[in-house]
């Protein structure tokens, strides 16, 4: 274990334990025994720590259905919904810190958690290339500047995921399987049809004639 992962696993051990941060970097380096100036050798605040401990749930995912070969052979909408499944498994072996964390956040206030920056940015880009994968195969119709949003959209479809696992209290978590299929056909079954057209122009038609 190199001396990066060593420090997102004790972090992760403390944070569980005691349901909060360290109170400063000096005393979480002094339990690890190891010098302060070696914590920043490799993040320069706490909360860059859990933003890469979140990356790298994700990175972990992607590497894991790209080593599937049959994965390159899926449309755009078996990728994503590969990828959420995988995500939900990847997740799964650190249940109670995602859990947590997650638990802690005002959903009220804040729509994208400080620790999940960075995996915004990497996943939106993911969802960028299938968007534009999609509109090759025809998959996703073309709209203009509509399907820019597309990406933002599948975050919050993400979170919702996310937040649906962690209340799922189903046998094995079937009931977080049924969400992500369900969630993913409906929101293809629009961009990929005329129906989302159809829900616009009439939308538009209501809103000019009120």
């Amino acid at each position: 274990m190199d001396k990066a992962e060593k420090i997102k696993q004790a972090y992760i051990e403390f944070f569980l334990e005691n349901g909060t941060q360290p109170s400063s970097v000096f005393a979480f380096t002094k339990k690890l025994k190891m010098k302060e100036v070696e914590f920043y050798d490799y993040y320069n605040s706490f909360e860059l720590l859990e933003s890469d401990i979140w990356l790298g749930f994700f990175k972990e995912t992607i590497t894991k259905i790209e080593s599937e070969s049959v994965y390159a052979t899926y449309s755009v909408r078996e990728k994503l919904l590969a990828f959420y499944y995988t995500w939900i498994e990847v997740l799964k072996n650190n249940r109670s810190y995602a859990s947590q964390t997650w638990r802690l956040i005002d959903k009220r206030r804040i729509k994208t958690p400080v620790f999940m920056t960075d995996l915004k940015t990497a996943f939106k880009e993911y969802a960028r290339d299938l968007v534009s994968e999609g509109k090759e195969s025809k998959e996703v119709q073309p709209r203009k500047y509509l399907d820019e949003r597309y990406p933002d959209a599948f975050w919050l479809q993400m979170l919702m995921i996310l937040d649906f696992w962690v209340k799922d209290k189903s046998k094995g978590f079937e009931q977080t399987d049924a969400m992500i299929e369900k969630s993913v056909n409906t929101s293809f079954d629009l961009i990929a049809s005329s129906a989302l057209d159809t829900v616009l122009d009439f939308a538009k038609f209501m809103y000019q004639n009120r």
